[in-house]
């Protein structure tokens, strides 16, 4: 956007760095930075920790102290003007004196966009958005899917051969990708608010679906593990119903719940025509309890599943350098394509090797 001075651009990409953050830890609210600055002079810096904790904009007030008063604020998402765990933070701004506030973009809310920059500019406060828009958007996927869309951003992980197998026909897939490969998944687990898989891969490989290695000085609660399971084959003993955190099972019918609800389980029916599970009213529901991002991995059929719904938002495909022959399984069952026509069109959006396995990343084309 033009206007924008290269100080200005300076400023709000450091800004965008102290929002990153709180990548582990935000969730379920959006990574949000905020930088104060007199003239050349930082005086003031802060990010968004975690959700009931100060936001990013009251971390840098109090950074600066007094010498917030008549200072330029570069802040990565437009600020609160409502309560709700914790003051707004537009009234925060007001009361400190801020001349100007740089926003990135507007709170995708569409309750509450534009509030935040109204309340400013009625205080009289200079208000210049648009800076770095598409940057903030992508750090916050997720919470804008889920407040736009009333779903989770999804991300489909799949680790392949590559002659394109995920696992032998016996099932059997441990390890497909080295260590280095599995290593970066528990990344993607970090930043997530919801690992899923199908009732599958609970019965083939029994995963825990935790974040085993958190990154360097983060600590954070695990995700929700969930699992599609529309006729609970789940066994009360799996792995992951002894394990710190929440696991939800979604099913299409009641039957068998008592024994997974006394394990520890949410069991949740949501059924469509068919019996199975409802993929799209699964997402809802977890948007509802605050999921932003969720990371899949799952075998074939639920992966298809998903791909042919139009229910996935990036795939993530570690590559390793195996041929594993025609006896596999693949990485999508999907019985309704029949024609090359049907084929899902990506655009590849990162390629880079990881040990020595190269991780694919690609979006649907639109």
């Amino acid at each position: 956007m033009s206007g924008f001075s290269s100080a200005d651009y300076r400023c709000m990409a450091r800004a965008l760095q102290l929002a990153r953050r709180g990548l582990y830890t935000a969730h379920p609210n959006p990574r949000v930075g905020c930088l104060l600055v007199q003239g050349d002079d930082v005086v003031g810096a802060g990010w968004h920790r975690r959700s009931g904790e100060a936001h990013a904009e009251i971390n840098a007030l109090a950074d600066a102290g007094n010498s917030a008063r008549g200072s330029t604020a570069y802040i990565t998402l437009e600020p609160c003007s409502h309560h709700g765990k914790t003051p707004p933070c537009a009234d925060a701004l007001i009361d400190a004196g801020i001349a100007t506030v740089i926003a990135a973009m507007e709170d995708p809310n569409p309750k509450v966009a534009g509030d935040g920059f109204a309340k400013l500019e009625d205080a009289g406060i200079e208000v210049r958005p648009g800076l770095l828009r598409d940057q903030a958007i992508a750090l916050n996927e997720g919470f804008v899917s889920r407040v736009t869309r009333g779903r989770p951003f999804v991300r489909l992980k799949m680790a392949a051969s590559l002659d394109g197998g995920t696992a032998m026909a016996s099932g059997e897939s441990q390890w497909i990708t080295g260590e280095a490969a599995r290593k970066d998944v528990q990344r993607l687990r970090a930043a997530s608010g919801a690992i899923l898989t199908g009732a599958d891969t609970v019965l083939d490989d029994d995963p825990s679906l935790t974040v085993r290695e958190w990154p360097a000085d983060v600590g954070g609660r695990q995700p929700y593990r969930v699992v599609l399971d529309s006729e609970l084959r789940t066994p009360p003993g799996a792995r992951m119903l002894g394990l710190d955190g929440e696991t939800i099972v979604y099913c299409a019918r009641d039957a068998n719940r008592n024994g997974l609800e006394q394990a520890g389980a949410t069991v949740v029916t949501v059924a469509r025509e068919g019996g199975r599970v409802d993929l799209a009213a699964a997402l809802a529901e977890l948007a509802g309890r605050g999921v932003n991002d969720v990371l899949v991995e799952c075998g074939p059929t639920l992966a298809g599943a998903l791909l042919d719904a139009k229910l996935v938002d990036e795939l993530v495909i570690y590559q390793a350098p195996h041929i594993m022959g025609s006896e596999t399984r693949g990485m999508a069952t999907t019985p309704r394509w029949q024609q090359l026509a049907q084929r899902l069109s990506l655009d590849i959006t990162d390629v880079r090797r990881i040990g020595s396995d190269l991780r694919i990343t690609a979006r649907p084309a639109s």
